[in-house]
């Protein structure tokens, strides 16, 4: 005669404490005072901004009398200080080449490594991209010796392409660590499915999975545009002709020739507002491509 077991039964979850009163209240104070401090440092820097862009508009004598007051009449003369002057004009040039330039190489040659090392199950892939994460944390101060003399022997300083190369070769650590995050978070059925298709892995790299990959592309191209545009360690060891200065190099040289044929601080802002005003605009502009890109490639 068949005897019946008793049923076993789950073992019963904890049950998880519901956050008082008291804990619900403090957390939203401490919010309230953390959005009230962003919303001054905001409020800080856009003012500090608009004071940048009057102070451009505004003559040497007017600036000294009333630093708070408005450019009227404006002076568009100062920009023309900065471009000519203090060459600004070409410095420009050079910086959106290799800002462009830097840009979409460091994508290209990123894109395919990222997508490897998210994809790849073999040891090996870990340790490479330890690598890459430790190339990430070695400061350019560090390697800047090596580099000069490497540089030096392949007769590429004080040359465009010699910066170039510095610079795509400093980009690619971050590049490849923020892209693989980002990878990773794709789903695999899709890569599947191509499979089944007939796809080779190449193809399914270009025509799946880096249109996939859109918002993690904007967000390290313009992140990458922005470290490019303002890089200034690099230009000022690898490059001494004028010619081929880039812009934050060309806003040093420009303030140490004040000292010698008198200060302009209207021209002076101008070159300022040449600098900083195009990555502001851009930032301004894919922005929000930029937080939503990280916060996807960091949630997996």
């Amino acid at each position: 005669m068949a005897t019946l077991l008793p049923q076993e039964t789950a073992p019963k979850r904890p049950r998880r404490q519901r956050p008082s009163t008291a804990q619900i209240g403090a957390t939203g104070k401490v919010r309230s005072v953390g959005i009230v401090l962003v919303w001054i440092l905001a409020a800080f820097n856009i003012g500090a901004l608009v004071w940048v862009l009057m102070t451009a508009l505004r003559s040497h004598r007017s600036i000294f009398e009333s630093p708070w007051g408005l450019p009227i009449p404006p002076v568009f003369s100062n920009f023309t200080t900065a471009l000519v002057e203090g060459q600004f004009g070409v410095a420009a040039l050079n910086t959106a080449l290799l800002t462009i330039g830097g840009s979409i190489t460091l994508l290209l040659l990123a894109a395919p490594a990222s997508y490897a090392l998210a994809r790849s199950t073999r040891k090996v892939s870990g340790a490479v991209f330890a690598l890459f994460a430790l190339g990430m944390g070695i400061p350019v101060q560090v390697i800047i010796i090596p580099l000069y003399v490497l540089l030096e022997k392949m007769h590429l300083i004080d040359s465009l392409w010699g910066l170039f190369l510095a610079l795509v070769g400093a980009g690619i650590p971050f590049t490849v660590i923020l892209l693989t995050g980002f990878m990773r978070s794709l789903p695999l059925e899709l890569e599947e499915a191509s499979a089944l298709d007939g796809c080779t892995s190449l193809r399914t790299f270009w025509q799946i999975m880096l249109p996939l990959a859109r918002s993690g592309i904007i967000t390290v191209t313009t992140l990458n545009a922005i470290n490019i545009w303002n890089e200034t360690f690099l230009a000022l060891v690898l490059i001494q002709d004028t010619d081929k200065q880039v812009l934050p190099v060309a806003l040093l040289n420009f303030i140490a020739l004040q000292q010698f044929n008198g200060a302009d601080y209207g021209g002076l802002f101008a070159g300022v507002l040449v600098l900083v005003l195009p990555m502001i605009l851009l930032y301004i502009w894919l922005g929000r491509r930029i937080i939503e890109g990280m916060t996807l490639g960091a949630s997996k």
